[in-house]
């Protein structure tokens, strides 16, 4: 497979959705390989888990506003995930802010993830956080002549395929909740966790 193929993939994502409608759903992680990190011992077992890694895939997520000239306070969430497991991370905790600093600027640790310019802008303006050792799977994936970006669920059908289902109503949903919604939570840990395993499949095919 090659990073051409992927490109004509996203060229034609508008005809790739009625395909898509006819793969196998990709199963993603359950609730029960996703944790929500808000105790000491939460994050000590996140710490330990992401340092480690190799790689790790990365996002964020954000209230949306609706106003016009209405200002983001995000991002709300950060999600990190290693190969078996995703840890979500509450802005709001500000007892999280240490660990996320050490894990996202690491220099050891690879974060991968989709459309990641954003993602590095909102954390340097609201946590003084600037990623280090970062890959773009939307850059990577596409053709040199291509000047567009690839997304996850091309992406998902191309390496995989399978349907990568993503929710518009989920996704703007309120990310500054205090209790998120198990929608969101498997939302929001897939997006990171899908990077990942996507850089690993593109890793074996390159």
């Amino acid at each position: 497979m090659s990073e051409a193929e992927v490109e004509t993939g996203a060229e034609a994502e508008v005809s790739r959705d009625d395909l898509a409608a006819e793969l196998p759903l990709y199963p993603g992680l359950g609730l029960d390989r996703i944790t929500l990190v808000q105790s000491d011992a939460q994050r000590a077992l996140a710490a330990q888990a992401l340092l480690a890694a190799d790689a790790i895939g990365f996002d964020s997520e954000s209230k949306p506003t609706f106003r016009k000239g209405e200002v983001s306070t995000g991002p709300h969430l950060v999600q990190l995930a290693t190969d078996d497991h995703a840890y979500l991370f509450p802005v709001a905790d500000a007892a999280g802010h240490a660990l996320l600093k050490e894990i996202l600027q690491a220099p050891g640790v690879l974060k991968v993830g989709f459309g990641l310019g954003n993602d590095r802008s909102v954390l340097k303006a609201r946590l003084d956080i600037t990623p280090q050792n970062l890959l773009d799977l939307g850059e990577t994936l596409r053709g040199p002549a291509h000047r567009g970006t690839v997304g996850a669920k091309v992406a998902v059908a191309h390496f995989f395929g399978q349907r990568f289902q993503k929710s518009k109503k989920t996704g703007t949903s309120n990310w500054a909740h205090p209790r998120l919604s198990e929608r969101q939570l498997l939302y929001a840990a897939n997006d990171a966790h899908v990077a990942l395993m996507l850089y690993r499949a593109w890793l074996k095919n390159r």
